[in-house]
Parts: structure tokens; C-alpha cells; sequence
């Protein structure tokens, strides 16, 4: 009997058990209850390994090769493991062994089950695995080993080592196919990790694997395979494909840290040798170019035209009649752009078919401006709380609008998806300052036209009785003096961040590509002390030789080489958030809030027709007859107007504070408005780093660059300043008083 039930563990069928592990009923009455169990426990254990030696058998022949490496894998376990358990015990028992033969002849079932109980939960769980296995025809080398991985964390020892080897076989074959695409630029005809376009299939990758080296896969893969395909002269080195080669030998995917680290290093090396032979210094001059033209807005008239047409496109669908053509598509803003090259230096430019708008909320229907403005406590409560990163995407269109640049190869080895958001996030800061800027330009050439038409009829006053003379000239001067201050905050930070920011750095980066010394490219600037000065290098980073690219070498300079070439090219995205302002998010939030505030203005002004006075015609223009106040709409604009003064008032004096703590890191001297001070160093706490540059060091240094950005903030405080406004504590501000008569107009303007 010990033999037999020997084989039934072997694998072989018997008589004992003629279905499932169940006793057959003509030997139940000759065993005891406890021997009996003991018989049908190991007859599970048996039914369990045959199933999963007849699945393996199954599996092994149709299905890809991931699974047959793991039915390989299971098959050599358990040929060591189990089978070897089960020749073992007949060697005890031929042998006489006292461990398991009583008295020489006696062998207790109980023993055997306790020398085969240490299989029970293992082949448990790799009958429930190969259950799961034939439930599926295909599977992906990702989600096959994302289960594996899953099934290993158990606590039972024996069973997590089972998966574990399973696992690592079959991430030795996914690394095998992904040496040949990395190193030899080839995919598999069966069970490929990629399509013909090099794009990673879905389920070709485990999720162990993070997404920076999903991309760098896609990259080398890509990189690798068109090159080979090209059949050029220069082809990969052989000496660094068998580099790569030992590297990806010695890792695995499961260990992350590690496999991404390779993965970077193979990707770098890569990138190095395509800078020397594939991708050339002028397809990364002509990019960095059309970039700056149209994402920086250094094309200012295609830059000025595409505002204007879309804002053509907004008024031509708010005044449609039928449903479909009210609404604005991603095809319409493409058109747009089209347009808004017309008779501009961008008509020619092959570059611009690269530009395309993306809205990640849909078609939308254009609305009218809105003309609800924040209360003075909820401005101040908004200031007053943690800032969080604003976006400038909607003030363009109304809705998130987003400029893309399409990248083919061989220039998507020097821009990464990180660069080109980042290009999107600037165009959408830059835009809306223009778009905010050309809106003031106008409401300003409205008032004036208004102005001169009145002053036709009413001579050098504003018409009206002698009760309401006053009113309206106070009215007409408040929304002067509100218009003058708009136009001139735009017009210097605008200026600030076109000519000290991306005007300067842009023309460092081309110095630093063209291998001359940045100082001949940039301009003198205003509080500077010298060129170079105002020109200090950029930090770059180092290459693998360990050489650097200084603005201070000489046009004999060694040529960049790519890791070099992207860390010029990193730090001058760096240098251009950081000096425009968009890094900090209590000053970002502030330009946001007042470019809402001028939207606002602007707005009501073309609301009431171009003029802030009602016509002296008008209903509620003058006075009733008989009564002691003005009239009812000179009162109202007169409300309005006062408020969008006193918030934009708060809000300049915000900014320019904010502006100072992120510069100097210290609150304002006690002789200032302590409550506004509190007020304001609640939202500074949101960027107590002030003004530096992203690129890390060691602690306690001060980093390369934040000298010269900290001067370019300094510059915007000084033009900001420059009369007094905000370091004078004392000035007056228009609507606060309305008997104001007997006030010089320069007072009133912070001109004296």
C-alpha cells in the first residue's frame, strides 16, 4: 500500500483514488477515520501537482514565450522540490530508515503526511496560478508579471520563493527582447514589445517600470532602430552596444531604483553619440528659435495678430444664430493661427506648421466678460491664504487653451515632453499679459475718442448742472487715473519680462550654442554695472569628461556635447520661469487676480459704450429737477469705478510687497502699514525660498545665477518705484474722498 500511494504521489493514477482524492468506498471500512484522512490528504496533494503538470505540458507548446518560460521554471521546481521529495521517501523506506519505518517494517501514514505537508500550500497556490493562466488565451509579458509579483508577497516562505523565481525567469526573457530592441534597434515578429512606430504596446511593460524609463525605452528603442534602418555610414558602436548589453544583464525590472538608473545611463550614452553624428547644431538652433518666436512671443506682430483673431473668432460665434456655429473647435484656433500669420514674417515660416492648439476641455461656446468683481473682503481673505500654483491657460480664450509644438525625430532627442509644458505654460503667462495689455490699450483709445466727441458740445467741462459738474469730473478723473495705472503696470511688467528676461536670456543661449561668449550678445541694462556683468554665465552641467561650457572661453571653445547641450537648455527654461515670476505662487496668483480686475474694467467700459460718464442725455445722467444729488448712473459708475480702483489698488500694493520679501527675505521696516505688512507676509510664507534657480546643490551654497536673477527682480522693483508710489505710505488714493476739489492732479495721480 505505501508503494502504491508512493506513486499516486509520483504523478501515476491508482485504484485507491478512482476519481479525486477520495478513498474508494471498498477501502474505507478496512482503514481507520485518521488513516483514511491522512490518505486523502496526500491524494490532494497528488491531484494538485498532476493538474499542474498537465497545465504546464498545455501551456508550454501554443502560448508565447513568457509562459513557457515559467512553465519551464515550474517544471524545474518541481522536479527538484517535489519530485525529489518523493524519491527520497522511497529511498527512507527501502532503506529501512528509523526516521520513517517503525520497528523496521511499520511505516505510519502520518508520517508520510508530514513529510508532504510542506507542499500543501504551494501547490494550492500554483493550481489557483495555472487556473488563472488557461483562463486567458494571450498574455502581455506586463500584466503576467505584475501577477507574478503580486502573488509573491505572501508570508509563507516557501510559497513567496516559488513566485519569485517564477517571476525572475520571466524578467530574464522580458530583458533578453528588450536587449535587442535597446541594443539592436529590432522587435520581435512574435510577442513584440513595440509597434513599427517603436510606441510600447499596452501590456508590454510592467508597472514596476516608472514612466521616465517607459519613455527613455520608447526613445533609445526608436533612436536605435532608425538609425539601423537608415543603413547610414556611422552606425552604433559596437564596444558600447556590448556595454549596454552587460548592463541590462545585471538588473531586473523589480528592482527599480536600479533598472532606471540603467536605463538613464543607456539613454544618455545614446543621446551623446546622436549629438556627434545624427542631430545637428542647426536643427537645435532652428528650434529653440521658432520656440522663442512663437511661445515667447519674441514675433510680437504674429504674436498681436493671433490675439486679434481670437478674438474675432469669440464676437463672430457670439453673434451666430445657429447652434453648430456658435460653438469654437480645436479646427477653428488652427485656422486662427493661419490667419494670424498672414502678412507677417511668420507666412513663411515652415516652423509654424508645428503649432497646434489643444483645448483638454472640449469644443466650447464663448461667454461676454464677466462683470462680477470680487468684494474687498474676499480679496483680502484671498490674500491672506496659502497661495497655490495658478494657471494663465483660460484668460486667452475663456477656457484651458494650450499651444503645442509637434516634435518629430531626430529634435525629440533634444526636447523633452517636460521642455514643451513648459514652453505651454509660458506662452499661456505671456499671452495673457499681451491679450490683458492690447485690452487696455483699447479701452484707453475709447475714452479718449469719447473725450473729444463730448468735448465738442461741452467746451473744457464735462456738461451737466453745477451740482452735477463735480460729480462727473470726479467720475471722468477716477477712471483716468484707474486706466493710467493699469496701462502703466502692464506696460512695465510686460517690458520687464520681454527685454530683462527673455530677451536677455534668450540671447545667452544662442551664445552659449554658438560657442561665443554670452557677454558680446546681451544688452546693457538699466542698473547694471557692466555687460558682463548683466551677462553672467549659465550654469551648465557637466559632461561625462567632466568638461564645462563657460560664456568666458573663446571661440576656439571644444564642441557641446549633448549633456552639456541639455543642461543650457534646461537652465534657460529655468531662468525664464524664475524671472518672469511664474515659480512664485503668491506673486503669479496676485497677476492674476489684477489682470482679472483689468478684464473687468475693460469690460465695463465697453459695457457703457466706450466712456465711463453717461451721455448728458441719458435717463439718470443729471440730476432731477429740484434735488441735492446727482444722478442715479453717475452714481452708480462712480460705485463701480471706485471699486475697481480700491482693488486694484490693493492689489499693486501686494505685488510690489510681495515682491520685495521674495527679494530680500525680510519683512517690511517698522515704519510701514503694519497691518498691511501681516497681511501680506501671510501669503509671502507660501515661497519663503525667494528668487532661485531649480538646479540643486549642496546646502549652504548659494547657487550660480541667483545673483543675476535677484538683480533682474530688483530692476522691475526699481521701475515699479521710480516716482515713489508704493515706498510712499502717505499718498492718497482716487475715490477714497470724493470732496478732493482743492487736490493738485498730480497729487492724485502719485506723480508729486
Amino acid at each position: 500500500m505505501i508503494a502504491e500511494v508512493l506513486l499516486v504521489l509520483a504523478g501515476h493514477s491508482s485504484s485507491l483514488f478512482p476519481t479525486d482524492h477520495t478513498v474508494h468506498p471498498a477501502f474505507a471500512p478496512l482503514l481507520h477515520p485518521g488513516e483514511e484522512q491522512c490518505l486523502e490528504s496526500l491524494g490532494q496533494i497528488a491531484l494538485r501537482y498532476r493538474k499542474v503538470k498537465n497545465a504546464c505540458s498545455k501551456l508550454a507548446r501554443p502560448s508565447s514565450r513568457y509562459v513557457s518560460a515559467l512553465c519551464a521554471t515550474l517544471n524545474q521546481i518541481l522536479k527538484v522540490g517535489y519530485e525529489g521529495l518523493v524519491v527520497e521517501t522511497e529511498a527512507k523506506v527501502l532503506q529501512r530508515d528509523s526516521s520513517l519505518v517503525a520497528s523496521g517494517s511499520f511505516v505510519p501514514l502520518s508520517s508520510l503526511r508530514a513529510i508532504f505537508a510542506e507542499w500543501d500550500a504551494p501547490l494550492a497556490s500554483l493550481e489557483t496560478l495555472v487556473d488563472e493562466l488557461q483562463a486567458h488565451e494571450h498574455w502581455p509579458p506586463g500584466p503576467l508579471i505584475d501577477l507574478l509579483a503580486t502573488r509573491s508577497q505572501t508570508g509563507i516562505h516557501r510559497v513567496s520563493t516559488i513566485y519569485s523565481r517564477l517571476s525572475e525567469a520571466v524578467q530574464r526573457v522580458w530583458i533578453a527582447q528588450l536587449q535587442a530592441l535597446l541594443v539592436h534597434g529590432t522587435r520581435s515578429p512574435n510577442n513584440p514589445l513595440t509597434d513599427k512606430d517603436y510606441v510600447l504596446l499596452e501590456g508590454a511593460v510592467p508597472s514596476c517600470v516608472s514612466s521616465q524609463s517607459r519613455d527613455s525605452i520608447t526613445y533609445v528603442g526608436r533612436a536605435i532602430g532608425t538609425v539601423k534602418a537608415a543603413k547610414w555610414e556611422k552606425q552604433f558602436p559596437q564596444d558600447l552596444a556590448r556595454e549596454h548589453t552587460k548592463l541590462l544583464n545585471s538588473v531586473l525590472p523589480q528592482d527599480q531604483y536600479a533598472f532606471d538608473r540603467i536605463i538613464m545611463d543607456i539613454r544618455t550614452a545614446v543621446s551623446e553619440w546622436l549629438w556627434l553624428n545624427v542631430l545637428t547644431h542647426k536643427d537645435v538652433e532652428d528650434a529653440v528659435e521658432s520656440l522663442a518666436n512663437y511661445f515667447l512671443l519674441r514675433n510680437g506682430e504674429f504674436a498681436l495678430s493671433l490675439i486679434r483673431e481670437i478674438e474675432r473668432l469669440k464676437l463672430s460665434r457670439l453673434s451666430a444664430r445657429s447652434v453648430p456655429s456658435t460653438m469654437i473647435r480645436e479646427q477653428d484656433l488652427h485656422l486662427a493661427l493661419l490667419r494670424a500669420s498672414l502678412g507677417t514674417t511668420a507666412q513663411q515660416d515652415p516652423s509654424l506648421a508645428h503649432l497646434h492648439f489643444r483645448m483638454p476641455s472640449g469644443p466650447i461656446r464663448p461667454l461676454l466678460p464677466s462683470l462680477a468683481g470680487a468684494a474687498a473682503k474676499d480679496l483680502s481673505t484671498s490674500l491672506s491664504q496659502p497661495a497655490e500654483p495658478t494657471s494663465f491657460d483660460d484668460l486667452l480664450l475663456g477656457t484651458p487653451l494650450v499651444l503645442t509644438y509637434s516634435v518629430t525625430w531626430p529634435l525629440d532627442l533634444f526636447l523633452h515632453a517636460s521642455d514643451l509644458q513648459t514652453y505651454a505654460m509660458l506662452f499661456s503667462y505671456l499671452s495673457a499679459l499681451r491679450k490683458t495689455h492690447t485690452r487696455i490699450h483699447a479701452c484707453w483709445t475709447a475714452l479718449s475718442n469719447a473725450q473729444r466727441a463730448r468735448r465738442r458740445w461741452t467746451g473744457l467741462g464735462e456738461g451737466g448742472t453745477a451740482e452735477d459738474l463735480k460729480a462727473r469730473q470726479e467720475l471722468l478723473r477716477c477712471g483716468w487715473g484707474v486706466v493710467r495705472e493699469m496701462n502703466w503696470f502692464l506696460d512695465t511688467l510686460l517690458g520687464y519680462v520681454m527685454t530683462d528676461v527673455v530677451d536677455v536670456e534668450f540671447r545667452k543661449m544662442k551664445g552659449l550654442l554658438l560657442g561665443r561668449p554670452a557677454g558680446g550678445l546681451a544688452r546693457q541694462m538699466t542698473g547694471s554695472g557692466s555687460v558682463q556683468e548683466s551677462a553672467s554665465a549659465v550654469p551648465l552641467a557637466a559632461s561625462k569628461s567632466g568638461s564645462t561650457v563657460h560664456p568666458s572661453q573663446s571661440t576656439s571653445a571644444p564642441p557641446l556635447d549633448f549633456t552639456t547641450l541639455r543642461g543650457i537648455h534646461t537652465t534657460y527654461l529655468e531662468r525664464l520661469l524664475t524671472g518672469s515670476l511664474l515659480s512664485n505662487p503668491a506673486l503669479t496668483n496676485i497677476i492674476r487676480m489684477i489682470l482679472e480686475v483689468c478684464e473687468r474694467f475693460a469690460a465695463q467700459v465697453e459695457r457703457w459704450g466706450g466712456d465711463v460718464l453717461p451721455a448728458l442725455l441719458f435717463e439718470g445722467s443729471l440730476a432731477a429737477a429740484g434735488a441735492q444729488k446727482v444722478g442715479d448712473m453717475v452714481a452708480e459708475r462712480y460705485t463701480i469705478v471706485g471699486e475697481i480702483d480700491e482693488a486694484l489698488q490693493t492689489l499693486l500694493d501686494a505685488f510690489y510687497e510681495q515682491l520685495s520679501l521674495s527679494t530680500t527675505l525680510q519683512p517690511f521696516a517698522a515704519g510701514a502699514d503694519v497691518t498691511k505688512s501681516v497681511l501680506l507676509q501671510n501669503t509671502s510664507m507660501a515661497n519663503t525660498t525667494g528668487f532661485h534657480t531649480f538646479r540643486g546643490g549642496r546646502r549652504g551654497k548659494r547657487l550660480e545665477g541667483d545673483e543675476e536673477v535677484r538683480r533682474h527682480v530688483e530692476r522691475l522693483l526699481l521701475r515699479l518705484d521710480f516716482n515713489g508710489q508704493f515706498s510712499n505710505t502717505t499718498r492718497k488714493r482716487r475715490g477714497a474722498n470724493p470732496a478732493r476739489e482743492d487736490e493738485d492732479i498730480l497729487k492724485q495721480g502719485g506723480l508729486a
